[in-house]
């Protein structure tokens, strides 16, 4: 079974069975994705950690659905009910779906109606009924009445048969297949608001009479009506027949139940008894069934979506432009309790902390001043953080009168202060700094996101980070663990200086666990700097296969070895050597040295163990030793005298860095504490039916405000500068984009344009302003 499903993955991915065979063995064998896609390419034929993660999913779930498999086959088998054809269907199976459709008739479960009507010897009377239709069913009940079973009259009788039918039509696999691709392609989701519900669930106006079509229910609509309904304001129910007058009591589906069992509906004798029993078993049974797996289905596809964009967006956050190693003012600002202050010097560490009072009510501008000024003088600070919660824009003003008054030649920059709450109250925090007063750990965190917004965010849960959407009505689980491989992939992708790291991101590193992490901080305590990679095999608990794993995303800068400060792997060391001796050179002359380098062929220097892939990314190390993916440091410029929604004007043009980016646009902070949307028409004259075609969070972007809700705290911005405000741009821009599309597909855009509007303007707006807040 091992093979169909390396083969099943293969298909999936369009790649060789052999690289997914080979692929599953190294995750077996304890191999991590981040370890298996950069140094084990020649192996898997050069998978990377976005496919090895699919396959990793999809290996667990084609597992779960083996073990499935084994015990349904096991359990039919011991009631001696298992035949060829049906273990041939079991064992071809690729759905949990269809696996316990197939597994439903054999389902251990309480007597049902069914049951008992055969048990009284009733199935006989269903089989000729069913089967028969020129029999009288009055007639041939009254031959199957049973006193000792409670079968007292003909209609009993009729009832039981019914009973035993209709389970047969809600546990026939196939007839349940045919008809949820039916309804897969043509059911339609109806949302209803709850009569006297109106004024009280007014944030989820948009759905109160709201029809689509279930499958294509965006994400963000899907989870906004769910999120409706769990908080009693809307009712969601399928409508299997869109189209079809509300008059009209069958049901399409009642149709194909009757196709499928060859049965046609004439005048026959039997055939109203039939007819009632195929209705019935549709409406009683089936429909709910049917609906509650579209539900969980649809469902399933909004939590998956949403879990994308929050991973999209959270890989953007963390891959942000990092200031680098400089001293740095962290301001955490405030009002009545005044703005924090933190100073930590290149790597991180606290220099010194102060609560100033520069804004009302206290109103101790020129002390603020005064005190701040010492600081950054005396600790020769290079930049000033700032966070973007409340009294941002007055600390900011505060930042740029202090560099100006005192001719100080340092840079300013706004950061999200997202989760440093959560991280100051952490039992991580605490740990840290155990003395300092919780309010100024978040002044410190502000700073060190600056530096280095990875190993910083690192530390807070990413669900606490905020750039998601709907995370608290996803799966928990699911979004937990993408998270975690998110900032997994970022950080070995980084690389992390062995000698500076904190706990929070050697956890990260490839290989390592919190108690080995922490016993590395712990050796490096009572022992000083690393001085090589091999120094790591000392470290309590740290083994073979952990040091495998981990050291080559670890650094270590001016240690014994150059290449320790490098992604080049300690096994690959003997490589660069004989690259080194066969030309003459000595080890340390390689790096950097790009004529030499590019000259080289990676297929003269390959052997047993490392191929031309691996070959070709040590000379590429060689050339930019440590290279950071990350992009050069940039930051927003917020406009002058612009710090509240009331100080915006229709027509302004802003600078604004990209917050957040959600299936229909992307919201962006253009410093008035309230983020604005740029829907995703007003993102370029182009089409794209993906936000992430043009803009990624942490990006700088200039935007034309289009409308102001001061009431409503809702900012519309556009990225097309030439739109005029009022005009319908989301309309225009899907006329300009549609005409190299089909007009079906024309007619959609629209229609998706007006919904999406509509969701941004209502429940998901709402609470997205909430959970910035």
């Amino acid at each position: 079974m091992s093979q169909a499903i390396c083969k099943l993955i293969a298909h999936e991915l369009q790649v060789r069975p052999e690289q997914v065979t080979a692929a599953v063995q190294l995750i077996d064998d304890g191999n991590t994705v981040p370890f298996i896609a950069r140094y084990r390419k020649e192996v898997t034929g050069g998978l990377d950690d976005t496919q090895l993660r699919t396959l990793d999913s999809r290996l667990s779930y084609l597992r779960e659905l083996d073990d499935r498999r084994q015990t349904i086959l096991k359990s039919i088998s011991e009631q001696g009910k298992l035949t060829p054809e049906l273990e041939k269907e079991i064992l071809e199976t690729d759905s949990k779906t269809r696996l316990e459709d197939l597994y439903l008739p054999y389902k251990p479960k309480r007597r049902t109606k069914g049951q008992i009507a055969i048990e009284a010897g009733l199935e006989p009377l269903a089989d000729t009924l069913w089967n028969n239709p020129q029999t009288e069913p009055e007639q041939e009940a009254s031959n199957y009445l049973n006193t000792e079973h409670n079968i007292q009259d003909t209609k009993a009788a009729l009832d039981g048969a019914r009973a035993i039918i209709m389970e047969r039509i809600a546990e026939d696999a196939n007839l349940l297949e045919t008809l949820r691709q039916y309804l897969t392609r043509n059911a339609e989701l109806v949302s209803k608001v709850i009569a006297g519900k109106e004024q009280e669930g007014e944030k989820f106006k948009d759905y109160f009479d709201q029809r689509e079509q279930i499958a294509k229910v965006p994400s963000h609509r899907a989870l906004a009506m769910l999120r409706g309904r769990n908080e009693g304001f809307l009712t969601l129910t399928m409508n299997a027949d869109p189209g079809q007058e509300e008059s009209v009591r069958e049901s399409y589906c009642e149709t194909l139940i009757a196709q499928h069992y060859n049965i046609h509906l004439n005048n026959a004798p039997a055939d109203n008894w039939r007819k009632q029993v195929i209705s019935w078993a549709w409406r009683i049974k089936v429909s709910m069934h049917m609906e509650t797996e579209l539900m969980s289905a649809m469902k399933e596809r909004a939590e998956i979506e949403a879990i994308d964009v929050f991973a999209t967006n959270l890989k953007d956050l963390l891959m942000a432009a990092p200031a680098g190693p400089k001293a740095t003012l962290g301001l955490d600002p405030g009002l009545r309790t005044g703005c924090k202050v933190a100073v930590v010097d290149a790597t991180g560490k606290v220099l010194a902390t102060d609560t100033i009072y520069p804004h009302a009510p206290h109103k101790k501008y020129d002390q603020a001043m005064q005190s701040v000024a010492k600081l950054i003088k005396q600790f020769d600070v290079d930049l000033i953080a700032i966070g973007n919660g409340t009294a941002s824009r007055e600390t900011d003003a505060f930042a740029a009168d202090l560099i100006k008054r005192a001719g100080l030649k340092i840079q300013k920059v706004t950061v999200s202060e997202a989760g440093a709450s959560v991280y100051s109250a952490s039992e991580l925090a605490a740990k840290e700094f155990p003395e300092m007063d919780v309010s100024l750990r978040g002044a410190v965190s502000i700073a060190r996101r600056l530096q280095d917004p990875l190993a910083e965010l690192v530390k807070i849960d990413p669900k606490s980070i905020g750039v998601g959407q709907y995370q608290h009505d996803v799966s928990q689980s699911l979004l937990s663990k993408r998270l975690d491989a998110v900032v997994e992939d970022c950080v070995n992708a980084v690389g992390v200086d062995l000698n500076t790291a904190s706990p929070a991101l050697l956890t990260r590193v490839a290989g390592l666990s919190t108690t080995l992490a922490q016993n590395i901080v712990d050796y490096r305590d009572e022992n000083g700097r690393f001085q090589s990679r091999a120094e790591l095999k000392k470290v309590a608990r740290l083994g073979p296969k952990a040091f495998e794993q981990c050291a080559g995303f670890l650094r270590i800068m001016d240690g014994k070895n150059p290449l320790d400060a490098s992604a080049v792997h300690p096994e690959a060391y003997p490589v660069v050597k004989n690259i080194a001796e066969k030309n003459q050179k000595a080890v340390q002359s390689l790096i950097g040295n790009s004529d030499f380098l590019r000259q080289l062929r990676a297929v003269d220097y390959t052997d047993d163990h490392f191929g031309v892939p691996t070959i070709t990314d040590i000379i590429k190390e060689l050339d930019k030793p440590g290279r950071d993916p990350r992009p050069e440091f940039k930051t927003a410029t917020f406009a002058d005298g612009v710090t509240e929604m009331k100080d915006l004007e229709v027509g302004m043009i802003l600078e604004g860095a990209v917050s957040n980016v959600a299936n229909f646009g992307a919201f962006v902070d253009i410093g008035v504490h309230q983020d604005g949307l740029v829907h995703i028409s007003a993102l370029t004259d182009r089409f794209i039916s993906d936000p992430r075609e043009v803009v990624k969070a942490g990006d700088i972007v200039k935007v034309k405000v289009m409308e102001v809700d001061v009431q409503r705290k809702r900012i519309s911005l556009s990225m097309r500068l030439t739109d005029e405000p009022g005009q319908d741009n989301r309309a225009s821009s899907q006329t300009r984009s549609a005409s190299s599309k089909p007009a079906g597909q024309r007619n959609n855009k629209r229609q998706d344009s007006r919904n999406d509007n509509g969701a941004m303007s209502g429940a998901f707006a709402a609470a997205f302003a909430k959970a910035k807040r």
